[in-house]
């Protein structure tokens, strides 16, 4: 079983859609467990009906927005599957890309897999990112990550990072907001486990359409890259 977790605040725009197509992959049994982060745009009245119809495993609400980090700590509690996935509530990543991701966890070689998002592409030609200075501020932080923790990753920074149960269960999560990211990253690292990446498809949106990441979660990233590999 695959276990999703899905940290959600305000997208009440995307969470129904997103819920929906999770739901249409076939061949995965999946445990979807969603945690609505202090929304403030009606998202948990959705998630509450959406629980009701039983298209939820497990849902929970927090009054205050704690950030997306603190989501997925919550998250971890409830994983039942051999398996987990991180899951955002927008549309910029397909669940149609969870079997190609399960494969490889199920030929049990890895216990690490993460969705890149310029895997076999040219970088700065990505037209799915909405401008090259994400691009560029993305494939900055993956060469830091990558020096720091002696990996050779394309997309440090990834919403689809997938993990044996075992290894995500025994991992103890600290950061509340986006720094999650390179905070796990660099934990996998330290305890030596391999990370393999495969392509996977993606639309990036604009702050406009509700793009929550901002320069200053880049330097979080950092410091997050440094104090969990040399201050550990």
């Amino acid at each position: 079983m695959l276990s999703i977790i899905i940290p959600i605040y305000n997208e009440r725009k995307t969470i129904k859609i997103i819920i929906d197509k999770i739901q249409k992959i076939k061949g995965i049994k999946k445990q979807i467990i969603a945690v609505d982060d202090g929304s403030t745009d009606g998202s948990d009245k959705i998630l509450k009906e959406i629980y009701k119809k039983k298209k939820i495993n497990n849902l929970i609400c927090y009054k205050n927005n704690k950030g997306k980090g603190h989501a997925i700590r919550i998250g971890q509690r409830y994983i039942k599957g051999s398996y987990v996935i991180i899951q955002d509530a927008d549309l910029e990543y397909n669940p149609s890309d969870y079997k190609k991701i399960l494969n490889i966890l199920e030929l049990k070689k890895y216990k690490v897999v993460y969705g890149s998002r310029v895997l076999n592409t040219k970088r700065y030609e990505n037209k799915n990112f909405t401008s090259n200075i994400r691009v560029f501020a993305n494939h900055v932080l993956t060469i830091l990550s990558n020096i720091i923790n002696q990996q050779n990753l394309t997309d440090a920074h990834t919403c689809y990072k997938a993990f044996d149960a075992k290894i995500f269960r025994k991992i103890k999560l600290i950061e509340n907001g986006f720094s999650f990211c390179p905070e796990i990253t660099t934990k996998i690292s330290n305890l030596n486990i391999k990370i393999i990446e495969v392509g996977i498809s993606y639309k990036g949106r604009s702050f406009e359409e509700g793009k929550k990441i901002s320069l200053l979660d880049g330097f979080d990233a950092i410091k997050a890259l440094i104090k969990y590999k040399f201050l550990k």
